[in-house]
């Protein structure tokens, strides 16, 4: 009779952490909504248009207010830019270089970059 009892608590002892483990789907929580995605391979495929480069038309004498953002080029020889007069800054922006005034904002050369 002892080995009997034995060999039943041995068996609860490993059957109880099983019983727990098992994977249970109670389905949709009260107030939670499933939606239904379809796999990766299903999806039609989104074709996206490639995105124009916008190009800004600079013109001398031009307000430039966002020149700030923008470091300045110090190596404006590399560049093929001439050297700034006093109180004016070589700015690029997008692919283009400004000479702008430092007090005022007004662009006083462009050069258009390749």
């Amino acid at each position: 009779m002892k080995k009997l009892a034995l060999v039943a608590a041995a068996m609860l002892t490993f059957a109880i952490p099983a019983a727990e483990a098992q994977y249970r789907q109670d389905g949709p929580r009260h107030g939670y909504q499933q939606r239904h995605v379809a796999p990766h391979h299903a999806r039609p495929a989104v074709r996206h248009a490639p995105p124009r480069v916008q190009r800004h038309r600079w013109a001398r004498g031009q307000h430039y207010r966002d020149w700030r953002r923008h470091s300045a080029v110090r190596d404006y020889h590399r560049h093929g830019l001439r050297r700034p007069a006093r109180g004016q800054h070589w700015v690029k922006v997008n692919n283009d270089y400004l000479l702008v005034a430092t007090a005022t904002g007004l662009i006083a050369a462009i050069v258009a970059g390749r």
